[in-house]
């Protein structure tokens, strides 16, 4: 059984997190709330999300794996307006996820999950920790995106720093511990990371707060709220090769 009710933001919200890193993704369904773990294809990164039941209007599910095509899903959700509410339901007897919005309704066939198998989160011990604004970190990142594809993460007991070095040109910024909405830091930690995968995972945070533990040459963790606070979203992305 699988039966919802949701507000269209809270749903994009989860598709557009999810989306950045996969185009087909195995939801796990439970009474407790959905939950999703993937990797990307190049395996530099990883999505943890989870969407508990009272994030929904209503919510009916037992447990039960969901394979979906976001670029379905996304497209659908365009239909919707923010006073929608949109209704899913999978009918087990047609083999079929059931979307309405509205009127209007949409009948499709859910992937193949065979080969989609869960990966495990890594256990790395991360020692710094920093909490910034999303909107202040993505106004960093586009300017470091006009110099180059890869960026440098320093957390230091003064603070936390970003650095873009190009071929002439470096963008740096820099948030002393006082700007910072929590930091935990004894020791200077600094990691390389592709840009690219580091942008994406920032705006799906805003316009709310970012956590970030780092360590040296260790992967990111980055994670944030959606729907309020009945879901979280983790991503890590792996550091990239100072010689690269």
């Amino acid at each position: 059984m699988f039966d919802i009710k949701i507000k269209p933001d809270a749903l994009r919200r989860m598709a557009g997190a999810v989306s950045i890193l996969v185009d087909e993704a195995n939801f796990h369904l439970g009474p407790a709330g959905i939950v999703l773990r993937a990797v990307d294809p190049a395996h530099v990164a990883m999505i943890d999300l989870n969407l508990n039941a009272k994030a929904f209007e209503k919510y009916e599910a037992d447990d039960r794996y969901l394979g979906i095509d976001l670029g379905k899903i996304s497209g659908f959700l365009r239909l919707a307006g923010p006073d929608s509410t949109i209704a899913a339901r999978y009918d087990k007897n047609a083999h079929r996820l059931i979307i309405n919005i509205g009127n209007i309704e949409r009948r499709m066939a859910p992937l193949d999950t065979s080969t989609m198998t869960e990966p495990r989160i890594p256990s790395v011990e991360l020692p710094a920790k920093v909490v910034l604004s999303g909107d202040e970190l993505d106004q960093g990142i586009k300017a470091a995106e006009a110099v180059s594809d890869r960026v440098a993460l320093t957390v230091d007991p003064q603070g936390f720093e970003m650095i873009a070095e190009g071929g002439t040109d470096v963008v740096n910024l820099r948030l002393p511990k006082d700007l910072l909405t929590d930091h935990q830091c004894s020791d200077t930690v600094r990691s390389l990371y592709s840009l690219p995968y580091f942008a994406n995972m920032i705006r799906q945070a805003k316009p709310g707060q970012v956590t970030m533990h780092l360590g040296t040459d260790c992967p990111l963790r980055v994670e944030f709220d959606i729907a309020g606070n009945d879901g979280h979203v983790m991503y890590m992305l792996a550091p990239r090769i100072e010689s690269e």
